[in-house]
């Protein structure tokens, strides 16, 4: 996802002591597995948005090392720490420019919805993303509200 870690911003618990879900995160139609799933498992994303997605997928099931991955090395900060006090609850995209498979970089706009220690909460985010070695990663993002 985007920099949610960045700025004391909410987590998910470690993959390890979540399952993964049938219904896919990011909120496509598709099952986890055969969607952000197969990107968490080593796939490629085809569009800086499909990486998005999958990143949001990846603090909802609490994947530290899909995260870390598709981070930019330059800004991946040495510690993501994911926490079990959040809940995600929902992604909505609301804008994605450039970021296809003819781009070298794109921006996603996103409000990723959650609830932590009971309350609701929301994280806008405009995320920019870049190529590094032919694949899509995550460089910054600008905090909206």
């Amino acid at each position: 996802m985007g920099g949610m870690a960045r700025r004391r911003a909410p987590r998910s618990a470690p993959a390890s002591s979540r399952t993964a879900p049938a219904a896919c995160p990011c909120g496509s139609p598709a099952p986890y597995p055969e969607h952000c799933g197969k990107l968490h498992a080593g796939g490629v994303a085809a569009r800086a948005e499909d990486l998005m997605r999958a990143r949001y997928s990846a603090f909802v099931v609490g994947d530290e090392a899909y995260l870390r991955r598709s981070w930019h090395p330059d800004t991946c900060p040495p510690v993501i720490g994911l926490d079990g006090g959040t809940r995600w609850e929902g992604l909505e995209i609301e804008a994605s420019e450039r970021g296809s498979a003819f781009h070298q970089d794109g921006t996603v706009t996103f409000r990723a919805r959650y609830r932590e220690g009971g309350a609701p909460g929301a994280l806008h985010e405009r995320s920019r993303f870049t190529r590094v070695g032919g694949e899509w990663v995550y460089v910054d993002g600008d905090f909206l509200d």
